[in-house]
């Protein structure tokens, strides 16, 4: 048996994820967190910004068992095995949510909407959830 070891990409995009919604009701938040550790295990450079409701996405204490959904909210640790840790949480939504960084699953930077716009700018692509 041959042993195989995992071969960076040789020109690795900067791919930015959106994510805009809340984490239940739809599948474009798991999709997009399915999405996001495919393209790390491919040796792409991903970022992930949260905005909008898609904040609640990290907020602990999840339980979406009245509603019959699977929590997916655990996933989120496996973004450090993946060596994501361009992680960024819009200000203003966060505020506007009522939620502190202290309230999320994983250490996410703050970043202000101009900010914003200029990370959008440095990428090779972008996608939305």
């Amino acid at each position: 048996m041959t042993e195989t070891t995992e071969q960076p990409a040789v020109n690795p995009k900067k791919l930015l994820f959106l994510n805009r919604k809340a984490p239940y009701g739809s599948s474009l938040p798991r999709e997009a967190l399915d999405a996001v550790l495919m393209a790390s295990a491919f040796g792409q450079q991903v970022t992930l910004v949260f905005l909008g409701d898609g904040v609640f996405q990290l907020k602990t204490q999840q339980d979406p068992s009245e509603i019959e959904m699977k929590n997916f909210s655990k996933t989120f640790a496996a973004l450090e095995l993946y060596g994501v840790s361009s992680i960024f949480v819009e200000q203003s939504s966060l505020q506007k949510r009522g939620l502190t960084l202290d309230q999320l699953l994983i250490p996410a930077k703050l970043i202000q909407s101009h900010e914003l716009t200029e990370l959008l700018e440095e990428q090779d692509q972008v996608m939305s959830f």
